[in-house]
């Protein structure tokens, strides 16, 4: 029998919310978590804006111990675990620990640690540098940090991929469940704010230079001018369908049913993007149609020609307007190897709470993209099948299909 892979936990660390339902209701009321770079001065930059978390307190989620030698990202990513595993009610000793494992995406790695580190050695010498820049910086160490916490030692694995990773650790998350693996922490989250990694980000050419907070990051809107880069993300619990039941889990977020990764053809080739190929491969691999699919949330770059190649694969797979399309990430910004994941936790509310969030701040939607942006309101309506898509830089593309708990995933 096909094992079945349910979500029954969500913690988001997002700019503006830190926990799945204060985030939510952020989402609904439109607040945003985007402003002015406030950890540094950023008065000589072309771009002055990002999604900064400002009401997290490390110490306040971390023991001591753990603080010298974490990176924000790790930080974050830590709480983001906890709220998730709380969230699916997993108490210690559960499950077996080889029965638990970690499958994380990181685009950005532990930048803000490394440059401080890297000041030191530069400034003072190399007896001044922390023993764990060895590890803190590393991709693959928000994976290794809470496997060791939680005393998961069962499959696990980072992926780098950028935009398009966070998807693609839920898309091994999955295989991994199906694999014969009970419980799986799984997800994405990054963060570099620090004067170096923000130029880092600038320097793709990417990032709105608009002042204006509520104008800077507008999905598929007519004036869009580029994105605005975020910290945080989301750490989701998946589990066996019937090892959640046996386990007494009382409430089932939905079903990852579906996951594809594609990777677009080299510029100048004259193939097209292969974005509409992951889409479809995933709808498929969860056993659906395009008419099958609610609402679409978006990858929403608020770059003008990457939003025209989104739009035209939504349009022609579902046909123009057929579909909701959605991009709640216009409150928090793009946060990478969190991006996917974030938007993942809020379509499984969306197919909770029956209504689908508006891409936020979008006015006008150029008419030939060809797509139902939802905007200014929430729109309520039943949600059974979400289709998440996600980008990343030199042609990564990941697609997810969630369905909503039917009466033999939810216990």
């Amino acid at each position: 029998m096909k094992r079945t892979a349910v979500v029954t936990g969500l913690g988001v660390a997002a700019p503006n919310g830190l926990g799945h339902d204060v985030y939510w209701k952020s989402v609904l009321a439109g607040r945003s978590g985007i402003g002015t770079v406030t950890r540094f001065d950023v008065s000589r930059y072309a771009s002055r804006l990002a999604g900064q978390i400002d009401d997290f307190d490390a110490s306040e989620h971390l023991p001591d111990r753990l603080l010298p030698q974490t990176d924000r990202s790790t930080r974050l990513a830590f709480a983001a675990a906890d709220w998730a595993l709380d969230d699916a009610g997993v108490e210690a000793g559960e499950l077996r620990d080889y029965d638990m494992g970690v499958v994380t995406a990181n685009a950005l790695g532990g930048f803000e640690f490394t440059h401080r580190e890297f000041h030191k050695l530069w400034s003072q010498g190399p007896k001044y540098v922390s023993v764990y820049e060895s590890f803190a910086w590393f991709y693959a160490v928000n994976t290794g940090q809470i496997s060791i916490r939680h005393k998961m030692r069962g499959p696990s694995a980072a992926l780098v991929g950028e935009q398009a990773g966070g998807l693609d650790a839920l898309g091994h998350a999955r295989r991994t469940i199906r694999s014969g693996t009970e419980l799986v922490v799984t997800g994405g989250v990054d963060s570099a704010l620090d004067p170096w990694g923000y130029v880092s980000q600038l320097s793709g050419g990417l990032v709105s230079t608009v002042d204006d907070p509520r104008r800077a990051y507008l999905p598929f809107d007519a004036a869009a001018s580029g994105y605005v880069p975020g910290e945080g993300g989301a750490l989701l619990v998946v589990e066996e369908a019937e090892s959640a039941r046996r386990r007494g889990v009382d409430r089932v977020y939905g079903e990852l049913a579906g996951h594809a990764a594609t990777f677009d053809p080299p510029p100048g080739s004259g193939r097209p993007p292969a974005l509409r190929r992951a889409a479809e491969a995933a709808i498929a691999d969860a056993g659906l149609g395009p008419a099958d699919i609610d609402v679409v949330f978006a990858d929403g770059a608020g770059v003008p020609h990457l939003d025209a190649a989104e739009a035209e694969a939504i349009s022609g797979l579902f046909g123009p307007g057929a579909v909701p399309v959605t991009a709640p990430k216009s409150l928090v910004g793009r946060l990478y190897g969190g991006g996917g994941p974030l938007d993942v936790a809020t379509a499984l509310l969306s197919i909770r709470d029956g209504v689908i969030p508006p891409t936020h701040g979008v006015t006008e939607v150029p008419e030939h993209y060809g797509i139902d942006v939802v905007r200014d309101e929430p729109r309520e309506r039943p949600v059974r099948n979400v289709l998440v898509l996600a980008r990343g830089r030199r042609g990564f593309n990941a697609a997810v299909v969630l369905k909503a708990a039917d009466d033999r995933t939810a216990a």
